[in-house]
């Protein structure tokens, strides 16, 4: 199970939502698997506030209201492609959320090397070079926003899910590392650790498996897409410019203390 699963609460375009309330940027923005759930709210707050969004897809139709880029964010030809339509249409980026990701849950013993490495690629890999890319265009305007989507499994555990936590867990070095280098130029890089979220994917948790969730989350209910969108919103703002190498979780206290 991911716990930074995809949500359905997303939200309305051009409607006020949580963290709004931040002094706009009008920054140039990219949040890649911004189509939908926790990237799609994401998106749709930050363009609230008044930067220019831009989001990642691999399939369907980009979301109404948003400037969206088909990109599969494990094909570096198409990572660089997509930087280059982002800065032509809107900017170079500015702030990058990394938001895409994917599960293929297994037992260990039962994991082929496919799933791990499938998952490593998207959740990790990816990360890495939608990163660089961005980095590129902040260091020439010594000023940027990274803000990475973990999980709070990344630091609880989760049986079935050790590509997908191996990933997760990875992204908190990766931005660690990413300020020292980058924290010269007025660039700060954080995390976000989501817990249950509201998603599609948490209805198809085994309701024992959900019971044994919340039992583990103090606030002892999901949250919401627009709630942690509301923690991408202070991370990637002028207010936050003296925090970086941070991990927030937004996770009603699961995984606290990690």
């Amino acid at each position: 199970m991911s716990t930074a699963a995809e949500s359905t609460n997303a939200g309305t375009p051009g409607t006020p939502g949580p963290g709004n309330s931040l002094t706009p940027t009008g920054r140039s923005v990219l949040v890649t698997g911004g189509n939908r759930g926790i990237g799609l709210a994401v998106a749709r707050s930050l363009a609230a506030r008044g930067d220019r969004v831009a989001v990642t897809y691999r399939t369907g139709e980009p979301p109404a209201g948003l400037f969206g880029v088909r990109c599969d964010v494990t094909d570096e030809a198409q990572v660089e492609r997509a930087f280059k339509e982002v800065a032509a249409a809107q900017g170079e980026v500015e702030v990058l959320v990394a938001n895409a990701g994917i599960t293929r849950d297994g037992l260990l013993l039962a994991l082929g090397d496919d799933a791990v490495d499938e998952v490593l690629d998207t959740n990790l890999r990816a990360v890495i070079r939608v990163a660089r890319h961005a980095a590129r265009a902040m260091l020439g305007g010594r000023w940027g926003r990274m803000v990475l989507i973990s999980s709070a499994v990344a630091f609880t555990g989760s049986p079935g899910q050790t590509n997908y936590t191996a990933a997760k867990a990875a992204l908190v070095g990766l931005a660690r590392s990413l300020a020292w280098e980058l924290g010269g130029r007025g660039i700060t890089v954080n995390v976000v650790a989501p817990g249950l979220v509201e998603t599609d994917m948490l209805r198809e948790v085994r309701p024992a498996r959900l019971e044994q969730y919340l039992a583990m989350t103090p606030l002892g209910r999901a949250g919401t897409a627009d709630e942690v969108a509301a923690a991408v919103g202070f991370l990637s703002s002028e207010q936050a410019s003296y925090v970086t190498g941070a991990v927030l979780p937004v996770s009603g206290g699961l995984g606290m203390g990690h």
